[in-house]
């Protein structure tokens, strides 16, 4: 099977799993909001937060753990693959040690007495976080097994396990709109519940199909090493998601209470619900931009960073265009009770994820290479600059939406240095990456929007603007990516694709 093949069949798992889930995570996120309240809602996301702050650990180990095995398997190194396992999973119980200690001491101090919380909910909010810490240390010890599925490229487990996962949260829905005693206790619970049956999958499944994925005891000083540094300079680079993220939201919580915790969460839903179907290309197409490199293959590798780029913000940009127009009508349809600042909170955090959506296939690029020192040290410095810059704006009295804004910025600016740094560390060229990525990207997105952004300011009626308004984005938006967004080469692809999809079928 060709690359382009086998990336087409993993990206429509991923996409089948992705729309079951979000449709699912739709239809949560109101019952749950109606069903907790506002406030219990902003508790809820504002305190789980806190514990989000070492996701970034789960998130940096997960993408060492699927480089150190796709470059193995790219070399067809069977016994390196097996070593690589039983040192991941090493560091992952080491790791699992200091977040309980860290939980437990300096986050238990923060929540309790940093963390604007109503002191008749304090009790609530101690169950939700001691909850949450437990189920994020079922999800970290489940991460080497699910970057082993995701390196042998097997996306329909993958997919497979995370709908469990999502129609096992919706009964948790179910259950939470039945019963009468404290609810926001009892939905800490029952997602703690969730997290370890969906571990427990994943380690069974691997544990049958992939001989590797059995602990040994095995030391070697050079191996470890390495992937031990690897791994210390990848969370220095994802613990920066958290300043960007859940350290901005406590900032928001100091400045304007719980209420508007509720508006960010809704608008980080709308975001990861569209940014997730342009990362799963990314999921898709990272194994084999690392195999690539590894095996000695650089022109190859660098046509698939280049048409990941440019697929991954395509991917996204047909979903976010008509929600960024029809966002007040999408989020009053969907929500009984739409919290303040949350239309505006949306939109802005689409923008953002758009931006950055360009960067994943460069950042897999520059992991592929083993050398991230200079790459994370500095991208992740200029990310870093989000807390002061949010923390001058609140402070000087700038509305809450002012974080956003500089957020994007920051994005930006992160985005341009990346390519800088891939150039340094491979053969990357720039003058390819601006004709071939940035400027079919530029027209495609402007383009596009031109009709849709007419058809919002003159068809009359809420439903049919927004279908008009629907329609439009999407058929325009595909016929620019087609015939400007893609090249003679990827348009013959996509083609034949189709075809033999059709006959096949």
């Amino acid at each position: 099977m060709s690359n382009t093949s086998r990336i087409a069949k993993n990206t429509l798992a991923l996409y089948f799993r992705q729309i079951l889930i979000m449709l699912v995570s739709l239809y949560t996120v109101r019952v749950v909001l109606n069903t907790l309240g506002a406030e219990d809602y902003g508790i809820y996301n504002v305190v789980a937060g806190v514990v989000s702050m070492f996701v970034f650990l789960s998130g940096a180990m997960a993408t060492a753990s699927q480089r150190f095995f796709s470059f193995e398997i790219g070399k067809g190194d069977e016994s390196g693959l097996a070593h690589i396992f039983s040192v991941t999973l090493t560091i992952y119980a080491f790791l699992s040690i200091v977040i309980i200690i860290f939980a437990e001491t300096l986050g238990l101090w923060f929540v309790c007495k940093k963390l604007v919380i109503p002191p008749e909910r304090m009790t609530a909010a101690k169950w939700i976080y001691q909850c949450a810490v437990i189920s994020f240390l079922f999800t970290l010890m489940t991460t080497p097994y699910m970057s082993s599925i995701i390196a042998h490229e097997n996306m329909n487990v993958y997919a497979y396990v995370s709908i469990v996962e999502v129609v096992l949260k919706l009964a948790v829905v179910f259950v939470l709109k039945t019963v009468s005693s404290d609810k926001l206790i009892l939905y800490g619970i029952l997602l703690l519940f969730v997290a370890l049956i969906n571990t427990g999958l994943y380690r069974f499944y691997c544990k049958r199909h992939y001989k590797e994925c059995k602990f040994r005891l095995f030391w070697d000083k050079r191996k470890f090493s390495e992937m031990f540094s690897y791994v210390g300079w990848n969370l220095f680079g994802s613990s920066v998601g958290v300043f960007k993220n859940q350290i901005v939201n406590i900032l928001l919580n100091q400045f304007f209470g719980t209420v508007v915790n509720a508006a960010r969460a809704i608008a980080s839903q709308v975001s990861a619900a569209v940014t997730s179907f342009s990362q799963n290309f990314s999921t898709a197409i990272r194994p084999q931009i690392i195999k690539t490199y590894a095996s000695g293959q650089d022109e190859e590798c660098f046509s698939l960073a280049f048409r990941g780029c440019k697929m991954t913000f395509f991917l996204m940009y047909v979903f976010s265009l008509p929600l960024i127009l029809e966002m007040p009508f999408v989020l009053k349809s969907w929500l009984k009770n739409v919290p303040e600042n949350a239309v505006l909170f949306a939109r802005l955090v689409l923008i953002d994820a758009l931006v950055d959506s360009v960067s994943y296939p460069i950042m897999t690029l520059a992991q592929a290479t083993g050398k991230i020192k200079l790459y994370q040290s500095v991208v992740g410095g200029i990310l870093l600059l989000n807390l002061p810059a949010s923390y001058v704006c609140l402070k000087i009295g700038l509305p809450a939406y002012s974080v956003l804004v500089a957020g994007i910025c920051i994005t930006f600016a992160a985005f341009v240095v990346r390519l800088f740094i891939v150039k340094l560390l491979t053969d990357f060229s720039l003058r390819r990456f601006f004709i071939n990525v940035c400027l079919p990207i530029f027209l495609v997105a402007s383009l596009s929007a031109v009709v849709p952004v007419i058809a919002r300011f003159f068809v009359k009626g809420e439903v049919l603007n927004f279908i008009c308004v629907v329609l439009l984005s999407v058929a325009f938006t595909t016929v620019f990516v087609f015939f400007v967004g893609m090249n003679k080469t990827e348009r013959v692809s996509v083609v034949s694709m189709i075809r033999r999809r059709i006959f096949n079928a």
